[in-house]
C-alpha cells in the first residue's frame, strides 16, 4: 500500500532542527499544528476545532531551505506523505513546502527589487491638452456631440 498523500496548513510551532547524516545529506524536523474550523450554525460563526499535532521531517536541499526560511509561528502549506501516526501526532515526510500569504507577504530572492529600484525616477511628460468637444444638449437621453458631428458627416 502506498503512503498517503496530504496537504496540510498550519503554523510552525518551535524552532526548526537541522542536522546532517554521516554522508552530509541535510535532514530537517519541525512541529506543525494545523487548527480545522467548523461553521457553528446556531452561533453564526467559526469556530476552531481540536488542534492537530504534526511532525514534520524534509531531506536535502528542501531541508536547508526551510531551515534558512521558518521561524516559529510562521503559516506555511504543507505537501507530504503520512509515516505514522503514534503518541496523538501524525508525522510527515515533507514533499513540498511553502509559506501561506494569507496574512503576509513573502519575499523571494528573484522577486526582491534590485538597488536600481530604489533610485529616484524623473516625472513623467506632460500630455497635451484634449481638445474639448461640443457639449450635449443637456436633455436626458440626447445623443453625445461626436454623434451630431458625424451625423453632419453623412455618416450612416
Amino acid at each position: 500500500m502506498a503512503p498517503s498523500v496530504t496537504h496540510v496548513s498550519g503554523t510552525v510551532a518551535g524552532d526548526v532542527e537541522v542536522r546532517f547524516t554521516q554522508d552530509g545529506i541535510a535532514v530537517c524536523r519541525f512541529r506543525l499544528t494545523e487548527t480545522p474550523t467548523q461553521w457553528d450554525a446556531a452561533a453564526k460563526k467559526w469556530r476552531d476545532l481540536d488542534p492537530i499535532p504534526y511532525i514534520c521531517t524534509a531531506w536535502r536541499d528542501l531541508a536547508r531551505n526551510t531551515a534558512e526560511s521558518l521561524v516559529n509561528g510562521v503559516s506555511v502549506l504543507v505537501k507530504g506523505r503520512i509515516t505514522a501516526i503514534k503518541e496523538n501526532s501524525v508525522y510527515l515526510s515533507v514533499d513540498d513546502l511553502g509559506i501561506s500569504l494569507r496574512r503576509r507577504i513573502a519575499y523571494t530572492e528573484a522577486s526582491l527589487p534590485s538597488p536600481i529600484a530604489a533610485r529616484p525616477t524623473a516625472a513623467p511628460p506632460a500630455l497635451p491638452p484634449v481638445p474639448a468637444s461640443r457639449p450635449a444638449t443637456g436633455r436626458p437621453g440626447s445623443p453625445p456631440a461626436w454623434w451630431d458631428d458625424k451625423r453632419a458627416s453623412r455618416w450612416t
